[in-house]
């Protein structure tokens, strides 16, 4: 069993920056599919990034090109580096891993049948 625990949320203004980060304790993270996902105010939990065992990575078609998803295996952390932000990006950030399912790349991953999830870290951007 692994234990996720998110920070780096925060306030900032459009076209800012933040950098998540997801500690991963009880577990090799390298070991499992790790992703970040959101969920905005009245919105479902939507796909954001992923990373998986070989470090293959992907994002979702809103946020390519502005944000990338790492992994420390050294220090057993995610990270989700955050560019160029818009308010549409305001959300809570979850972080998420599967030890059985691998992410091969891609636009999506499923969120159901994950079953290890951090409590998450609130994203606010300012217009």
């Amino acid at each position: 069993q692994v234990q996720l625990v998110e920070s780096g949320g925060g306030l900032v203004q459009a076209g800012g920056s933040l950098r998540l980060s997801c500690a991963a304790s009880g577990r090799t993270i390298s070991s499992y599919a790790t992703g970040w996902f959101r969920q905005a105010p009245g919105k479902e939990r939507e796909f954001v990034a992923a990373i998986g065992w070989s470090g293959i990575t992907g994002y979702a078609d809103s946020v390519k090109g502005r944000f990338t998803i790492s992994r420390d295996n050294a220090k057993n952390t995610v990270y989700l580096q955050m560019n160029c932000l818009k308010p549409e990006d305001t959300a809570v950030y979850y972080c998420a891993a599967d030890p059985s399912r691998n992410f091969v790349g891609g636009s999506t991953w499923s969120k159901y049948a994950i079953p290890y999830w951090g409590k998450g870290t609130l994203v606010t951007v300012s217009s």
